[in-house]
């Protein structure tokens, strides 16, 4: 019988780290909780005994071998696996055949490798978490995690539709914001391509006629001419110094003080820190809001959080808010002291625990951010606007002004 290794909490809060025997991790956690004890965290210890049967078990000789592929699974596409597999499971299907059909419908890729080899792993013996889980390309943390509390809940269907409404809204979110940048970040390219040209074709030529002619040009037209020959010279840096910054930075945040750092840089730039501490806060309470609702443990829902984050500050701040309630205080107390939320969010949360509805302050929470942050992006994309006009005919006025100095001068002295 597998044996599993897990850290619980008793009712007074001491860690307790043991094993146990058990036909399965939802009979293991069972066990665990008959004792009275809170799991924080369990794990097979027998894993390489247990694949090793599962492979003498399989018929059909070696797993089957998917297309090559390159990278992760894509949003969309899980997305609307997600979607699919649990209207599958409303309408009562097993899950390996829900799995087998949704495998068949997908085009060769990632996904297609992925859940052909979550179907053989089933067939192998598996739970359909501990098989998503050996996909870490396909099914993050939070995947897993929750289709694990469905599993031991037995309501699976109604996990994967509280999944799929969260991918489909972080989704929702993120094509909004990257819709609204478009159309600024298109102008700011081609603008700056025309720029580019003038500089690098039609100032030299007007800097051959002064030069023929030999008079003495004015500061601003010197000016504009050494960063027309700066540019032609070596255009190549303005190419390679974003990839460049892009290495840079990626270098830094090798080293977790470098992470902090950039990442703190980053939440204080004006109006675009706003937008992405707002995101973060949004995507982070819907996180929580989403796997508390679904049974998962209060501990694990904060480290599956902190990993979703993507920022080291809200990263280090989740660590507190861990490391707080295993000593037994409430959440909103170490969120308030980390400060990285207002305090509207912290009375929220406050409020849930005292009524026993988290989750659904959770979910407001995200639904309040994620409107601001519409709100800011649309300000932010009116805003960039009318600077770029102010930039560009700047620009623009600078070079027509610096070339027509020394013509108007050279025709007085003609005249």
């Amino acid at each position: 019988m597998p044996v599993f290794q897990y850290e619980a909490m008793d009712n007074t809060g001491l860690e307790i780290k043991e094993t146990i025997e058990a036909g399965s991790e939802a009979e293991a956690q069972q066990k665990i909780k008959e004792k009275g004890f809170f799991v924080t965290r369990i794990q097979e210890t027998d894993r390489k005994k247990k694949k090793k049967g599962k492979g003498e078990a399989k018929k059909g000789g070696p797993r089957k071998k998917g297309t090559f592929s390159i990278g992760g699974v894509r949003p969309k596409h899980l997305c609307t696996f997600t979607r699919q597999l649990s209207t599958l499971q409303d309408a009562g299907l097993p899950i390996l055949r829900s799995l087998r059909i949704l495998e068949g419908q997908q085009k060769p890729g990632p996904l297609k490798n992925a859940l052909m080899a979550v179907v053989e792993d089933i067939e192998g013996g598996s739970t359909l978490s501990e098989a998503m889980s050996r996909q870490p390309k396909a099914f993050d943390k939070l995947y897993v995690n929750m289709v694990k509390a469905g599993e031991a809940g037995g309501a699976l269907e109604i996990i994967l539709r509280r999944l799929a409404e969260f991918k489909e809204k972080s989704q929702s979110l993120k094509r909004k914001v990257q819709g609204a940048m478009i159309y600024p970040c298109a102008v700011i390219v081609i603008a700056g391509g025309i720029v580019a040209g003038i500089m690098i074709y039609i100032v030299p030529k007007f800097a051959k006629i002064f030069e023929d002619f030999g008079t003495e040009l004015p500061v601003m037209t010197q000016m504009l001419i050494d960063a027309s020959h700066w540019l032609a010279t070596y255009w190549y840096f303005l190419v390679f110094s974003p990839i460049l910054m892009w290495i840079t930075l990626k270098l830094i945040r090798k080293n977790k003080t470098g992470e902090f750092i950039v990442d703190w840089t980053v939440l204080k730039v004006p109006l675009l820190g706003l937008i992405l501490r707002k995101s973060i806060i949004a995507r982070t309470c819907r996180t929580m809001g989403t796997l508390i609702a679904s049974g998962v443990p209060i501990l694990e829902c904060i480290i599956i959080s902190r990993d979703t984050s993507g920022n080291a500050v809200f990263a280090r701040a989740y660590d507190q808010i861990y490391s707080a309630i295993r000593e037994g205080e409430s959440m909103a107390i170490p969120l308030k002291e980390t400060k990285i939320t207002d305090d509207m969010v912290v009375n929220m949360v406050d409020v849930g625990e005292e009524t026993g509805a988290l989750d659904t302050m959770l979910y407001k929470v995200a639904d309040v951010y994620e409107e601001e942050v519409e709100v800011l992006v649309e300000a932010l994309v009116n805003m960039i606007e009318p600077i770029m006009v102010v930039v560009l005919g700047g620009a623009v006025g600078f070079i027509v002004i610096a070339l027509f100095m020394p013509l108007i001068k050279l025709l007085n002295d003609l005249s």
